[in-house]
């Protein structure tokens, strides 16, 4: 699948929504049947299911950061905060996954290890929250995948590659078409969140301390949650982007080959080049060693 105008289109033929579509699509174009797909899209959301209840069992702690989604559960039970239940939520969630994935915990890659904690924390606290039909979920996953399917055939979801625009960025923008989703909006309005979305993140370099997926990763899934939340909350009222999402996606390509290699996560440039973060590397290996 290489094309979110492609599915937007075939939906507005079939008269279908864009999961729908989605799904006919990649019928046609692996073989698999679409009761296939949905089975195994069923059971990729129960493995995330399992990696949220699993990273929110305990506090979990990686090298350099330290567990604190419990913060943000004791924050939002002071009735103080600025953010709504739901965003507070999400963000809970992703920092515990992240932070769970930094420990070495089994997550879903949706779609890196770097940003495991964005949909899980989208998709399971509007669970908690709003209490949609599974299959509701389910459907909300597989728009979130043939996202992420489009953005790694039509440039890279790599890090390494393209920053960490690609990473988070696309975990923001399957987020956001997630959400539009299961609030029923329409496909038109799912292709303006992706494009709304990774519009706002052109250009993010990743530049990870001492190479970990902890920080800046970790508090990035934690905060970029409010950016997809958003997104689909302007492309549901009818905010329109006036590129089109596959092009973005494609200008998201272009400026991750322009971003310097020192940015491309090898620890060699911005955050992790900072007196900080050197001590904090040497004190790391010095343990190891």
């Amino acid at each position: 699948m290489r094309s979110l105008a492609e599915v937007i289109a075939l939906s507005l033929n079939q008269n279908s929504s864009f999961c729908q579509a989605a799904l006919s699509k990649e019928e046609l174009e692996t073989g698999l049947s679409i009761e296939h797909i949905r089975e195994g899209m069923k059971e990729r959301l129960t493995d995330m299911e399992k990696s949220v209840s699993d990273a929110l069992s305990q506090k979990w702690d990686g090298k350099v950061v330290k567990s604190d989604f419990g913060k943000m559960n004791d924050y939002s039970q002071s009735q103080q905060s600025l953010s709504s239940e739901y965003i507070l939520r999400a963000s809970e969630i992703a920092l515990a996954v992240a932070t769970y994935n930094a420990a070495m915990g089994r997550i879903v890659a949706a779609p890196t290890a770097g940003s495991c904690g964005i949909l899980p924390g989208l998709l399971f606290a509007y669970k908690e929250l709003f209490r949609p039909e599974e299959e509701a979920l389910v459907d909300a996953l597989i728009v979130a995948g043939s996202v992420g399917e489009v953005v790694a055939s039509r440039a890279t979801l790599a890090g390494a590659e393209g920053g960490c625009q690609a990473e988070c960025g696309a975990a923001v923008a399957m987020g956001a078409a997630a959400l539009v989703a299961l609030r029923g909006g329409t496909s038109e309005a799912i292709g303006h969140s992706v494009a709304l979305t990774f519009k706002s993140i052109l250009g993010l370099v990743c530049d990870p301390v001492g190479g970990l997926v902890e920080s800046p990763c970790i508090k990035r899934n934690g905060l970029l949650v409010s950016l997809a939340v958003l997104g689909a909350d302007m492309a549901l009222a009818g905010v329109e982007s006036i590129i089109p999402a596959d092009e973005v996606i494609d200008a998201m390509a272009q400026v991750g080959r322009a971003i310097p290699e020192s940015l491309r996560e090898t620890a060699q440039g911005g955050l992790a080049i900072t007196p900080t973060a050197r001590r904090l590397v040497a004190e790391i290996f010095h343990e190891r060693w």
